[in-house]
């Protein structure tokens, strides 16, 4: 996914950046950027971060860095911040988001005008430089971002550094969040809003859908009205966001709590010894289930966080599966000759959480009631790059429907994949009991919908559930 952070100050910004980037570190793994506005022009630097962690990274160059405005990114896609020189000035950028529309929008500037793209390993043109390259067509730089969320097909929430201070621009439907932070010694901007509270900053607001803000380190203003028709992404409360996170005005944690009791609600009276959530994410969920239904919760599994603190590495499938068995450790105790309900965030390919369902059965655990808490997902995001761009097929469901539907992938509508988003048809069931079956759990039950918008407790309609019903 990614995220960004940006900070205008009376004083050096260097420290606040470097811990503020690092705070978005559960939202990618590839690479961390940072980027301060000095007295003699920009100083940037970028790293590959995939196996190791982004202070290691940084801790050197930080002490090369001084400035009292500054950019930060936290990337699974390309390297960034980028630093340009063009017709509105210098300025260097930093995004967040998906473009779906890339080669259209590549073809357009190079037919229309004397462009040039950077091009990077295999030819491919870097998601940020390409925004940077719309950007300066405009007649300044907010009309260059309004063309942007005008042109771009998918979702870009952006961060642009200048020598007169800092813009801010929401994507425009507001998929991914953006956040004002103030203090006594200026204003930041970031994705996440924890990640400026240790730093001394207090919430002010959060940007609405394609607003632009710009902030120096004496004020922060509105220079782009917000739009009509937020859809932020619903997945953020279910696993993006880390649990300190607070979205439109309702708080991860919690809302992963009230998931969960809507999940123990919904299952009503279980013979089970334990309800045990799957370490990290599945936790809050698995929380708020057992304090519904007052069955013990029990941590059966322990992430070795020393070394694998982070869940989206490595990139290979094989080796992402390898590193998932090797940081959870088992407590034998509790789980031999035990019964559990066993909780999820998502059942993305179902790879892994087979594998620990397995890893518990080797380890004595008589049964498994596997719960995930949030509907079956049956469409790749369209808006992020969600574990790196998942396609319709790596999804375990879309695989299954096609097995039941007996078609494949291309021949599967619009129409027929409405029957199994409806948790009420026959079709919907019988996709959840094949996928238990071929999972091998003793019972697999999906949140509802209904249940997961009702946990997260906004206006549904500004909601997007597009992974779940096809919906933009």
């Amino acid at each position: 996914m990614g995220g960004v952070i940006g900070f205008a100050k009376k004083n050096d910004c260097v420290m606040d950046l470097f811990f503020g980037t690092d705070y978005h570190s559960h939202l990618g793994t590839k690479r961390g950027g940072l980027c301060v506005l000095e007295k003699d022009g920009f100083n940037r630097s970028i790293h590959n971060i995939e196996n190791a962690p982004f202070r290691s990274k940084f801790e050197e160059d930080i002490e090369e860095m001084e400035g009292n405005m500054g950019i930060g990114a936290i990337s699974d896609g390309d390297p960034q911040p980028l630093t340009v020189y063009s017709r509105h000035g210098d300025f260097a950028i930093t995004t967040v988001g998906r473009i779906n529309n890339k080669e259209e929008l590549i073809a357009e500037l190079l037919k229309d005008r004397p462009s040039q793209f950077m091009a990077m390993s295999h030819g491919k043109i870097n998601n940020t430089e390409l925004v940077a390259a719309i950007v300066s067509t405009g007649r300044d730089i907010i009309d260059g971002i309004r063309k942007v969320q005008d042109k771009i097909d998918g979702s870009v929430t952006m961060l642009i550094l200048t020598e007169k201070g800092l813009y801010a621009a929401r994507d425009k439907y507001g998929r991914t969040p953006l956040i004002i932070g103030e203090s006594e010694e200026g204003f930041c901007a970031a994705s996440e809003s924890f990640a400026f509270i240790n730093l001394g900053y207090e919430y002010k607001r959060e940007l609405g859908p394609a607003e632009i803000a710009f902030i120096t380190a004496e004020k922060e203003e509105s220079v782009g009205e917000a739009q009509e028709g937020m859809r932020i992404c619903s997945f953020l409360w279910t696993y993006f966001g880390y649990p300190t996170s607070v979205y439109e005005g309702k708080n991860v944690e919690l809302v992963r709590n009230r998931n969960g009791e809507l999940l123990a609600e919904m299952d009503g009276e279980m013979d089970v010894d334990y309800i045990a959530g799957v370490p990290d994410s599945g936790v809050p969920h698995a929380q708020g289930y057992g304090n519904k239904s007052h069955i013990r919760y029990a941590r059966p599994l322990i992430k070795y966080t020393p070394t694998w603190q982070r869940s989206f590495m490595p990139s290979n499938q094989k080796a992402r599966e390898h590193v998932a068995k090797m940081k959870l450790i088992p407590i034998f105790k509790l789980i031999n000759k035990k019964k559990f309900v066993l909780i999820d965030d998502s059942i993305v390919r179902g790879t892994q959480l087979m594998e620990t369902v397995d890893y518990l059965h080797n380890n004595g655990a008589e049964e498994i009631h596997v719960r995930s808490a949030c509907p079956p997902l049956l469409f790749g995001c369209k808006f992020h790059n969600f574990s790196r761009s998942i396609s319709d097929l790596d999804l375990i469901t879309r695989r299954t429907i096609c097995e039941l539907e007996g078609k494949p992938n291309e021949e599967i509508t619009q129409e027929i994949l409405d029957e199994y988003v409806d948790a009420s048809t026959e079709k919907h069931a019988a996709m959840v009991e094949a996928i238990r079956k071929q999972m091998k759990f003793d019972s697999l039950k999906f949140q509802t919908l209904e249940n997961t918008k009702k946990a997260i407790g906004i206006d549904p309609c500004k909601l997007c559930t597009y992974c779940w019903d096809g919906k933009e």
